[in-house]
């Protein structure tokens, strides 16, 4: 297995950040690794959602987790690993957000892709989680 974990906070509540999360047809507003993302059906646990990453071929992710302004989670399968990603979203005492976004790659090519893939997909976390929260804030 392979993890990785970036944390950001915000000044926003967790129902803006959570407006912007959810809606997976304008990722691309915000997260500069994706050329396309789009929901193809509904939004609810089992759905898919078609993600092109910049200069790659599309793929197909499972949403596996759906808790309104509190967790976002999918599962994308990956040449013998799985990728499950997930965003969530902790209320602070004082207001505002806190965000965590995880990375765990398993399966059975997870000890030989997980470090090779891993850090090339978790690079750009910061900058995402940078103009998710500020795209959060903005629109709050």
């Amino acid at each position: 297995m392979w993890q990785h974990e970036y944390t950001a906070e915000t000044a926003a509540e967790p129902s803006a950040v959570w407006a912007v999360l959810s809606d997976l047809d304008h990722w691309t507003d915000w997260d500069t690794s994706m050329e396309a993302v789009a929901l193809e059906g509904p939004f609810e646990v089992g759905g898919r959602v078609s993600m092109t990453p910049t200069g790659q071929e599309p793929i197909v992710s499972v949403i596996t987790r759906i808790e309104a302004d509190r967790a976002y989670a999918d599962r994308t399968e990956f040449g013998g690993a799985v990728l499950d990603f997930s965003h969530t979203l902790t209320a602070l005492p004082a207001g505002g957000t806190r965000v965590v976004h995880r990375l765990e790659i398993t399966g059975p090519e997870a000890d030989r892709l997980g470090p090779e893939l891993g850090p090339m997909i978790t690079e750009d976390f910061p900058d995402a989680m940078a103009a998710l929260l500020a795209r959060a804030e903005r629109t709050a």
